[in-house]
């Protein structure tokens, strides 16, 4: 059986991707075959096309981090079938696949693939973050950068959810949408921005999700309260530097690492999403809040997978408030 995928074939802008048909393999032994509902863009591809995410593999490749999908054949041993979910971190932007078993959680038939696709890398790095990392409690203030993004939609709405208020940075053109979310919404370009938060927290904040890195840590670390903790969960900040990509985190890291050791009760933690760590538990879980409707991503654009060089110029550009999603 043949399929269309979109390659990365190196570095460069939007207009090198690649459209390929190739045949597919039967599944073997604990795969099985998916024809793709839908699949996300996330920043990750944005940083992948030009070398700077830190688990990209080697060009040329098959980008795609996430996806829904209907299985159509089963390898040896396997029991799954039917709609599932599941986080690729490369190859699913394409009309069908072959991947593990392993970490396919089902996806109820009345859902939409395009909300269910914008919950499953970002809505459980949301749900983990305020849950399992930061265990954000009712009557705290937290702040959420990059409030109007795949991710920091869901983290505003999950913080409100767990009776938190959230102040969320955004570009002033996206204020709006940020306080339509309920979250309160400010420049994260304000040179005044720690002293802004102060006003609305004057003892800090408990929790900051940062998606950003970069210089903007200092900053970030700032606005916590005594007690407080920040997430740094990118490296948005940093996806034009020049040199190794792991520079960025290696930098981050020691600095969480250095300030945690503070007496000050402040502490730091990098987050990166894995399959280890109740991933398959809490994407059932947020699929279960979509289905009761106690949480609503909001999708962005709906886009073919042909147009796959658009929806990355789109979020290069940052000119959604959301996921943009692929349906092939």
């Amino acid at each position: 059986m043949k399929t269309t995928q979109v390659v990365m074939p190196h570095a460069g802008g939007p207009e090198v991707l690649e459209f390929q048909q190739r045949d597919l393999p039967e599944p073997g032994p604990g795969q099985v075959r998916l024809k793709v509902e839908a699949t996300g863009v996330a920043f990750a591809e944005v940083q992948m096309l030009r070398g700077r995410y830190y688990a990209q593999p080697k060009f040329p490749f098959v980008p795609g981090y996430d996806l829904v999908g209907e299985v159509e054949a089963a390898g040896p041993g396997v029991a799954v079938g039917g709609r599932v979910a599941a986080m690729t971190r490369t190859g699913a932007w394409a009309e069908r696949l072959v991947v593990p078993a392993a970490h396919l959680v089902p996806v109820p038939d009345d859902l939409d693939a395009g909300e269910v696709v914008a919950l499953i890398t970002n809505g459980v790095t949301a749900y983990q973050m305020i849950h399992r990392v930061a265990k954000v409690a009712a009557g705290q203030t937290v702040l959420v950068h990059g409030a109007a993004g795949g991710v920091g939609t869901l983290l505003v709405r999950l913080a409100l959810r767990a009776g938190a208020r959230v102040i969320g940075t955004a570009s002033p053109g996206k204020h709006d949408q940020v306080r339509e979310l309920g979250a309160i919404p400010l420049d994260y370009r304000d040179p005044l921005l720690v002293e802004r938060v102060r006003q609305h927290a004057p003892g800090g904040v408990a929790a900051v999700f940062d998606h950003a890195g970069g210089p903007g840590l200092k900053r970030s670390w700032a606005m916590l309260g005594r007690g407080g903790i920040l997430i740094v969960y990118g490296s948005a900040a940093t996806v034009d530097d020049k040199g190794w990509r792991l520079a960025p985190y290696a930098s981050a890291l020691g600095r969480l690492l250095w300030w945690s050791l503070l007496p000050n009760g402040r502490r730091g933690r990098l987050y990166g999403i894995s399959h280890r760590g109740h991933f398959d538990e809490d994407l059932a879980t947020v699929i279960d809040l979509l289905r009761k409707g106690e949480i609503q991503p909001r999708v962005a654009a709906r886009l073919p997978l042909a147009k796959a060089p658009e929806a990355l110029r789109m979020l290069d550009d940052r000119a959604v408030v959301g996921k943009i999603v692929l349906e092939p």
